[in-house]
């Protein structure tokens, strides 16, 4: 099965994506107020472990609205140029940032362990994040 999606990119016009994009974006929806996953747990959970980079482009051109600012690098660091507007989102639902990065954030294996004490964050793991950016 095939997705078409249409960016709001400028001149782009429509891409076709594969499962992989409709899959992100399933997770990304999924994900609740205060808990805050890495580019990596996405990209294992939606089928492609190691595809951290490409959950960011699929976060990116989305059309529909995502609550983008759950997702964060391996080691907790903010979406660059956004870290002002990321570090507002996280803050109302309750997530502490500091210094660019999520408070407590090390990356781990999403479904297996549970959430780190009033953070929402996963403790860390050796999960598919490990490594990413």
């Amino acid at each position: 099965m095939r997705t078409v999606v249409t960016l709001a990119s400028p001149g782009m016009g429509s891409v076709e994506r594969s499962d992989f994009g409709a899959a992100v974006v399933a997770v990304v929806a999924g994900l609740p107020p205060g808990e805050v996953v890495t580019y990596g747990e996405v990209a294992a959970e939606a089928g492609r472990p190691g595809a951290a980079r490409a959950v960011g482009r699929v976060l990116r051109d989305a059309e529909v609205p995502l609550p983008w600012w759950r997702v964060v690098t391996a080691t907790g660091r903010l979406v660059p140029g956004l870290e002002e507007e990321h570090a507002r989102r996280l803050a109302a639902e309750g997530v502490a940032t500091r210094d660019g990065r999520v408070v407590g954030s090390r990356g781990s294996a999403r479904r297996s362990t549970p959430p780190g004490p009033a953070t929402g964050v996963r403790p860390q793991g050796g999960g598919a994040a490990a490594g990413q950016r």
